[in-house]
């Protein structure tokens, strides 16, 4: 009940900041919002995506799922796929937006914090020369999302199982560099920051770090707050589901929040 009081309290401060492109002085944002976050999605563009997220929707088999989150000595617990796909994909609009944004700042490596099914993560990679590498807790999910991948005959995607704590930092030691990163693997405040910290050593000026849910609870809204007035982040963007953050210093820390 509580959960449910803040994210309706949450929404309506949000709401109610909220703005459009008549009120937006930034030109950054505002083209940003115009040629991004506005545009209608053309459904048949992805309409390959799509199928499988209806396939998903409608797959009754149960798989043993472990909230890492929650202890490592927390027991599994079965779960509908089609209950999973129900409440942790991500919303086409808002995948599309990613997809854009990693068009926009011509992404070449990517990584996605929680696989889930597989469904974001084929939006991630579907820029031409993108390549992903995106994590997953739960083994029996990240087996759901390797057949998600190849029914979807996606060859630029590399899905690291196992605890993000230990598989993250790993990854991060030998990668060069990272131009887009979305987080939406632990909503909670500690591995938040924590993952937001190790991303840090390897993005650049032009990287673009999404954070999802971050008015999920108030240690969400705490981690999005205290990681949108870092001192690397020079502009925010809070679309309520999710949070974009950019490092380019000629943003001026600018933070807006748009209607979505």
């Amino acid at each position: 009940m509580y959960a449910s009081f803040f994210r309706l309290k949450s929404f309506l401060g949000w709401w109610l900041e909220a703005v459009d492109e008549h009120s937006l002085h930034s030109p950054f944002f505002f083209d940003l919002y115009t040629r991004q976050i506005k545009p209608p999605v053309h459904k048949e563009e992805f309409a390959h995506i799509e199928r499988l997220r209806q396939k998903l929707l409608h797959d009754q088999r149960e798989i043993p799922v472990r909230d890492l989150g929650a202890g490592a000595h927390n027991k599994p617990r079965f779960r509908r796929v089609s209950n999973i796909a129900r409440t942790s994909l991500s919303q086409q609009k808002y995948s599309v937006l990613y997809h854009r944004l990693i068009r926009q700042i011509n992404a070449h490596n990517i990584i996605e914090l929680g696989t889930s099914l597989g469904i974001n993560t084929l939006y991630l990679a579907e820029t031409q020369n993108a390549h992903v590498t995106t994590f997953e807790g739960a083994p029996a999910i990240a087996d759901i999302a390797t057949l998600t991948f190849e029914f979807a005959q996606k060859e630029n995607i590399n899905l690291v199982v196992g605890n993000i704590d230990r598989t993250l930092p790993s990854f991060l030691q030998k990668s060069p560099r990272v131009d887009f990163a979305f987080m939406d693997a632990n909503h909670r405040y500690d591995p938040t920051i924590r993952y937001f910290d190790c991303i840090l050593r390897k993005i650049h000026e032009h990287s673009v770090v999404v954070i999802d849910d971050i008015h999920h609870s108030p240690e969400m809204e705490k981690a999005w707050n205290e990681v949108r007035g870092h001192r690397l982040v020079h502009g925010s963007l809070d679309l309520f589901r999710c949070g974009v953050l950019f490092f380019d210093p000629s943003l001026n820390k600018q933070h807006v929040i748009l209607q979505v």
